[in-house]
């Protein structure tokens, strides 16, 4: 088993051509397993982590209902936002300047064959990283995702997560505020789940900007630590990798 991931810090990019790049390493593995099963090999497949944050973006996932973006075409070009429709589970959420967005982009068969568990361990990811600030997240029963004040009138997700996996390989992942512009959360019903809020990290500190270089080294932390992987970083301009 390869517990070897390459991860890859993308800056700040364009939703649909992220999306692309995940497709092309998400087929590339998947590819790579059907050949090794055809043809009886037993060919390595690599894992990624890629960190990203996006312009004003709505997504929407497969199982999710148009109703919950609450602006026209007209609209969201007023805010300088996109929408589209993706192949992730999950209702609409956004993403934006301010968000770390993670991609794992795993053979799961290298780690352990559960979905369930696998998403734990990215709720883990968050909630361990998070109370490194002294903010206590937690999980709420039935709704994937990072939330504060779970059970109280003022529960708040602070962390998003919707993925696809075939043949044990994942892509999409997990979106965390950390300076987001709440705002851009009003247009939608998050995740489809009406009467509750979002929550940014630099708002629950109550301070204007929060090191996100830092809190990326957190996560990458947590996650290693988690799926027991190596994590090897890779420069793209460096590597000359296409994007």
């Amino acid at each position: 088993m390869n517990k070897k991931i390459w991860f890859r810090d993308l800056g700040l990019r364009d939703y649909k051509d992220v999306w692309e790049y995940q497709e092309n390493l998400f087929q590339e593995t998947v590819d790579l397993k059907i050949r090794n099963r055809r043809e009886e090999l037993t060919l390595e497949t690599l894992n990624y982590l890629l960190f990203v944050q996006h312009p004003h973006v709505y997504t929407l996932g497969k199982s999710g209902d148009i109703d919950n973006l609450l602006l026209n075409e007209k609209q969201l070009a007023a805010k300088d936002a996109v929408y589209y429709k993706v192949n992730r589970g999950g209702d609409i959420t956004y993403h934006g300047p301010g968000q770390i967005v993670g991609y794992p982009i795993l053979d799961l068969e290298n780690f352990f064959t559960d979905i369930h568990k696998y998403l734990r361990f990215l709720e883990e990811m968050v909630i361990l990283t998070l109370a490194d600030y002294g903010v206590t997240a937690t999980r709420s029963d039935g709704e994937t995702g990072v939330w504060l004040d779970v059970g109280t009138p003022f529960a708040r997700k602070i962390c998003a997560m919707g993925v696809r996996a075939s043949r044990w390989v994942t892509m999409h992942g997990f979106a965390l505020n950390v300076n987001a512009n709440l705002g851009y959360f009003d247009n939608i019903i998050p995740c489809g789940i009406r009467g509750k809020t979002v929550a940014s990290l630099n708002v629950e500190l109550g301070v204007e900007r929060v090191d996100e270089e830092k809190v990326k080294a957190k996560l990458l932390h947590y996650f290693a630590r988690l799926f027991e992987a190596e994590i090897v970083a890779q420069n793209l301009e460096a590597e000359k990798l296409p994007l």
